[in-house]
């Protein structure tokens, strides 16, 4: 039975905010427990509460709602964690979560965390999640519990009905990689790149995929607390330069190492020509090789060279201040509209 090893890794992904959880070779993907990506979601989900994208819509989440009312917790510290762990199959990495291989599970994995607990009571942060659940939960009986072997049982068993003791409660777990590990979800937001700020704070950049890059600070580990971030004030906007599209947009960010007194940073990023003035770049079918590009035909309505892959460079002030492009250097054509170099 796999049920304990599951609970701990939801709580990590559902109740902080994207708590990623490392398979086998150590990377994750946003993927659904059918495989597919997760979908946008229109608002937030009125019981689960994700935002931006998940794996369920309205009418999933109002089946989780329906599940949780039968088992009578609400309100309850054991109701906590359990909504926690059911919601946890809206979480964009419920594919990673909920199969290890190719076996599908019940109930998400759980891994040793800190600032879990902090995060659903008031009760002080542990840092082993299972031991959490087994504490609060091991009385209480759950009608249709997720923790319920698939052999059956009893109507509504309570943990020790499955399990003699928090010690095999615990060692049914499933033991995480050597190069796996647990990340705790701090925030809502959909970023493509995250680099530390080289001064050695606990400040980072963010960058998403529209073309933004904002400067946030990283709250202590085990806090509970959130990012901070002030999406109203980026750090760099060249939304107006960049073509965001399904796998173009701005792909990369790094800091100089030296950012702290010169200010110099690059992003890499997609451009369209016919959508920025700003946007140049060498066509490898060009008069030198005897090639005329407005001869060539449109690729799935794209021109030759329309897209280009540019890596700029920019400098500002070490942490704010609006930053202002030195150079644009290594544009490359694309030579598929569908993919971004």
């Amino acid at each position: 039975m796999r049920s304990s090893a599951s609970t701990g890794t939801v709580l990590l992904f559902a109740v902080a905010m994207v708590l990623l959880i490392a398979v086998r070779d150590g990377h994750c993907a946003q993927l659904c427990m059918d495989s597919t990506f997760p979908r946008t979601v229109n608002g937030s989900l009125s019981f689960c509460g994700y935002n931006g994208t998940a794996c369920c819509n309205s009418t999933d989440d109002a089946a989780v709602q329906r599940q949780f009312a039968a088992m009578n917790i609400s309100g309850t510290p054991c109701g906590d964690l359990v909504k926690s762990i059911l919601c946890a199959r809206c979480n964009p990495y419920a594919g990673e979560l909920f199969t290890v291989a190719t076996s599908p599970r019940t109930v998400p994995r759980l891994c040793n965390s800190t600032g879990v607990a902090s995060q659903l009571s008031s009760k002080p942060s542990r840092a082993d999640y299972c031991s959490l659940v087994w504490d609060t939960c091991k009385a209480v009986r759950i009608p249709g519990s997720p923790f319920q072997s698939p052999r059956g049982g009893a109507a509504a068993p309570t943990l020790t009905d499955v399990w003699q003791s928090a010690a095999a409660f615990n060692a049914s777990r499933v033991a995480l990689p050597v190069n796996g590990m647990c990340l705790e979800r701090i925030g809502n937001g959909s970023y493509l790149n995250m680099a530390p700020h080289p001064d050695g704070s606990n400040r980072v950049f963010l960058s998403n995929q529209a073309g933004k890059v904002f400067l946030a600070t990283m709250p202590e580990q085990g806090s509970g607390k959130t990012l901070q971030l002030d999406v109203t004030t980026p750090f760099l906007d060249i939304t107006d330069e960049v073509h965001f599209d399904n796998e173009f947009g701005l792909l990369g960010l790094a800091f100089h190492p030296d950012f702290a007194k010169n200010g110099r940073f690059f992003v890499s990023y997609s451009c369209d020509k016919t959508q920025s003035a700003s946007c140049s770049g060498r066509c490898a079918c060009n008069s030198d090789v005897g090639c005329d590009p407005s001869k060539l035909g449109a690729d799935n309505g794209a021109q030759p060279c329309q897209f280009q892959s540019v890596i700029a460079e920019y400098t500002a002030n070490a942490s704010s201040g609006s930053p202002s492009k030195v150079r644009a250097f290594l544009p490359q054509p694309n030579p598929s509209p569908a993919h971004a170099c």
